[in-house]
């Protein structure tokens, strides 16, 4: 069965929430009785494990998942540092090949009802000499989330992205406004100005929890309307 319902995720920035919102849509779309799958292409930052390099984000994507499609398909491109990708994959000697990723998401798509892709940091990380993550977006050619981690300065950084994959040809399937900031001044103020601002439908709003699981954030969001 090869599905049609499959996103890149991106966000504003690092350290916003990506793989929470992507774990927490995982689990939105289980609810509603669809086989889902998580992808992470490139990660940086991994433990050994029995003899396995794993990143802590491909870990919690493949725990969402509704199977465990195996890391090769998950996460192609493990590196150890927890440095830029482009700097982790040549400090490995290695050449990030945007082939093998998209062979690896072909076969997930093909075993799941929904596939979401993940990326790295924000919309435009380097992996290679001349190739980004939003490079790799547009060769998926799939419809663009975007994670906006709430924070002071979250409008610029939300906008310039924005402008970003419209201007790589993209859709923007929607977004989600995580709180990252508890403290944060004037949320509900600067939620408003987004809202008014990115032409693509608010999927939800993810409050600061500390403990909060993906499972109940769940209940918060929603998946792209088709």
């Amino acid at each position: 069965m090869t599905s049609s319902r499959a996103w890149f995720l991106t966000g504003t920035d690092t350290e916003i929430g990506k793989t929470f919102v992507s774990c927490s849509l995982l689990h939105a779309a289980r609810l509603s009785g669809h086989r889902a799958l998580g992808m992470k292409p490139v990660a940086a930052g991994a433990d050994c494990v029995d003899g396995e390099w794993i990143n802590e984000d491909a870990a919690s994507l493949r725990a969402a998942g509704s199977f465990d499609p195996g890391l090769a398909r998950l996460n192609p491109y493990c590196f150890a540092n927890p440095v830029a990708p482009h700097i982790a994959a040549a400090e490995e000697g290695v050449a990030i090949n945007p082939d093998r990723i998209r062979e690896a998401f072909e076969r997930l798509r093909a075993e799941a009802d929904v596939v979401i892709v993940e990326g790295v940091g924000g919309f435009r990380v380097p992996l290679g000499d001349n190739y980004d993550t939003a490079d790799l977006a547009r060769e998926l050619a799939l419809p663009v989330i975007l994670v906006v981690g709430m924070r002071l300065g979250c409008i610029n950084h939300a906008l310039l992205t924005v402008e970003a994959i419209a201007a790589r040809g993209l859709a923007l399937a929607g977004w989600v406004a995580n709180r990252i900031d508890p403290a944060m001044l004037r949320f509900d103020e600067n939620l408003a100005a987004l809202k008014t601002r990115i032409d693509a439908p608010l999927l939800g709003v993810v409050p600061y929890v500390a403990d909060g699981g993906p499972a109940t954030a769940a209940k918060l969001l929603r998946l792209p309307d088709d």
